[in-house]
């Protein structure tokens, strides 16, 4: 075993080691570093495993790993075998690839590298991301998977993923992020997403603001790609929530005079936005069914039902309450802010909050500040953590009690005994805060008890 462990980490290591964008501090869609041409090159060297199964392809700013995880649940449900592809990781890496929601092995993992390495000393200027995908295309091939569900690392148009010719292409909310890679405004931002959208190919559009919505129509005309947007053929109406789960009634917009049958669905996931996720991953499915992949409403109900997405709006405890949110951005606080409302209303809520430092920190802050007591802010261990000192001044400025440690542990145990009798510890600000924060509570569920 230890064996497995030591050639895990050397796989990591050698993985690490090409350029990987999601760390630099400033970047640039440019021709050197974003070119298909090198995903192109290795993949045939491979033998082109991304044409041997169809491709369900997701992009989007907010809510397309959940959107991923539901459509692989139901299609999984439906007596398929699923391959699943996402980034990033909460805990550990092989977490990105997964058959049937279980992850690829570690041993796996170090032989599919290993088979990348002779193809990939050919072609220079590889990064991370398209060695983890070209890991990932094989399994799927090697594992003769039924259907892939693989989402999009960074944009669309010139990411890694964006070499397969999907069954349908799927984009869910559009939001300003990662603005200095795709753009200042929505238009950009939606015309870098809506470069998955394949000639003559489906694809599902979630509800989007109306200067996005135009983009993708334009592109998908150009296409001749058939679009849908959920909100024109479906309507959500939640009907019941709490911290156990959620339950919905999906209706067609056809039969919005009262006349279309009402489609009842329950969700473990929490929060108004996962309706939302859910709408577009049915309507994903139901033009998914008319390709001739089967699959039954009593499966999207089962599937719906037994998803699993971790590190969005997580319950770790519940006496004190601990919940954990991968919020990283203006969007996702705002969503997040108004989970807490929907599902906190009256408890004294102490945050702990560390972000990445290309991010608007005092707009995610000022969306949160007026559901939140007290907040500490920390950092996590990842090269572009926001420093805790100037996080702490933009905190101050909403008037709120602010704490100061950098080492997320011993922050998460301050916040925790400094709780109130019915207070809730909210844990996020990024997917690292989040992901360290899980890690930590699942070592220590034991240990850390309420004062």
């Amino acid at each position: 075993m230890e064996n497995v462990e030591a050639a895990y980490q050397s796989t990591l290591d050698y993985l690490y080691s090409f350029v990987d964008y999601s760390l630099t501090r400033s970047l640039r869609y440019s021709p050197e570093k974003f070119d298909l041409g090198r995903m192109v090159a290795l993949a045939e060297a491979l033998g082109a495993p991304h044409r041997q199964y169809p491709v369900v392809h997701v992009a989007g700013t907010k809510g397309k790993g959940s959107t991923c995880a539901m459509i692989a649940s139901v299609l999984q449900t439906a007596g398929y075998k699923v391959g699943l592809y996402t980034s990033p990781h909460l805990v550990d890496y092989t977490e990105r690839i997964q058959v049937n929601r279980q992850p690829v092995s570690h041993e796996q993992l170090v032989a599919l590298v290993a088979r990348l390495k002779p193809e990939v000393a050919k072609i220079e200027r590889l990064t991370t991301f398209e060695l983890t995908t070209a890991a990932a295309f094989l399994l799927f091939a090697e594992e003769k998977v039924d259907i892939a569900v693989v989402e999009v690392g960074l944009g669309g148009r010139l990411d890694a993923t964006n070499i397969v010719d999907p069954l349908v292409s799927v984009i869910t909310s559009l939001s300003l992020d990662h603005m200095n890679v795709l753009g200042d405004t929505l238009e950009k931002i939606a015309a870098e997403k809506g470069g998955i959208i394949k000639p003559g190919r489906p694809v599902v559009v979630a509800h989007q603001k109306a200067e996005a919505a135009a983009v993708l129509k334009k592109i998908a005309k150009e296409r001749h790609a058939p679009i849908l947007f959920t909100d024109d053929a479906y309507f959500a109406s939640l009907t019941r929530h709490s911290l156990a789960g959620q339950e919905f009634t999906v209706r067609s917009a056809a039969g919005n005079n009262g006349s279309s049958q009402a489609s009842h669905f329950s969700l473990p996931l929490l929060g108004a936005h996962q309706v939302q996720n859910a709408l577009t991953a049915y309507a994903a499915l139901k033009v998914i069914n008319k390709t001739g992949i089967k699959i039954s409403s009593a499966a999207i109900r089962k599937g719906f039902g037994a998803v699993s997405w971790p590190g969005r709006f997580e319950i770790l405890q519940n006496d004190p309450l601990v919940v954990i949110d991968s919020a990283h951005n203006l969007d996702s606080a705002e969503k997040l802010a108004q989970t807490i409302r929907d599902y906190l209303p009256g408890r004294s809520i102490s945050l702990v909050f560390g972000a990445s430092e290309d991010k608007d920190v005092t707009g995610m802050l000022g969306a949160l500040s007026p559901v939140i007591e007290r907040v500490m802010v920390t950092q996590s261990v990842h090269p572009r953590s926001y420093d805790a000192v100037q996080l702490a001044e933009a905190a101050r400025k909403f008037g709120l009690p602010v704490a100061v440690d950098t080492q997320l542990e011993s922050a998460l145990v301050q916040a925790f005994a400094s709780l109130k009798p019915d207070g809730v510890l909210v844990i996020t600000g990024s997917i690292f805060i989040a992901a360290g924060a899980r890690q930590y509570w699942l070592e220590k569920k034991n240990v850390l008890k309420h004062a």
